[in-house]
């Protein structure tokens, strides 16, 4: 087994969750024939049995003819979350939740990336900037 590398630590992962919002407009569509869609421009994918989910710019989804229902702001947290982090997900989920924002999850190696509406992107990030500078005492 490698070294084990990211926090852990709750308390201080939401204190240094530093959300930025990536520009642009995001999507998530399904499709039975990914070959027609160059993997450098997705973002994620992910294999289901009806098919598989892409995530990937509107103007990309858009360009190679492929329909969605959703428009997103992807949100990216640059503290290093270790994947047996406890806790994080439940957190910015639970807070964003109490503010009617519906978030959508993906977590890499090294950070977690949440997809709101793009309409809710900037109280999105009021909610989770307030959380940081809240620590734990600030959790529902």
């Amino acid at each position: 087994m490698g070294k084990k590398t990211g926090e852990t630590d709750l308390e201080k992962l939401i204190a240094n969750m530093e959300p930025v919002l990536n520009e642009g407009e995001y999507v998530f569509a399904t499709t039975l024939d990914t070959a027609s869609i160059p993997r450098e421009r997705t973002i994620c994918e992910i294999k289901e049995k009806e098919g598989v989910t892409v995530i990937l710019s509107k103007s990309d989804a858009d360009a190679l003819g492929l329909t969605y229902e959703y428009i997103a702001a992807w949100i990216t947290l640059n503290v290093h979350s270790s994947l047996e982090a406890v806790g994080l997900t439940a957190a910015f989920s639970t807070a964003l939740g109490n503010q009617g924002i519906s978030c959508n999850v993906v977590a890499g190696y090294y950070h977690d990336h949440i997809f709101v509406d793009k309409k809710d992107q900037e109280k999105a990030l009021v909610v989770l900037r307030g959380m940081s500078s809240m620590g734990t005492s600030g959790m529902p």
